[in-house]
């Protein structure tokens, strides 16, 4: 499917606020007295912050492929 630069960028803006939100989710969670207790909601969060990065790395490499 081709996307229009438009489309990518305004992908690639929502998925750096997605992160930020999760990385403030992650400060949160390990902030409380028991941390151990979220553990599960800990792996997710950090998981999904990977998979968004990794999203947006592939979204800059395709803008930049069309700059050249």
């Amino acid at each position: 499917m081709d996307y229009t630069e438009a489309d990518l960028r305004e992908a690639r803006r929502q998925i750096a606020s997605t992160v930020h939100k999760l990385n403030e989710v992650v400060r949160t969670l390990e902030s409380k007295p028991d941390p151990g207790r979220y553990r599960s909601q800990l792996t997710l969060a950090r998981r999904r912050v990977a998979a968004f990065t990794l999203a947006a790395d592939l979204i800059e490499r395709e803008l930049d492929g069309r700059r050249e």
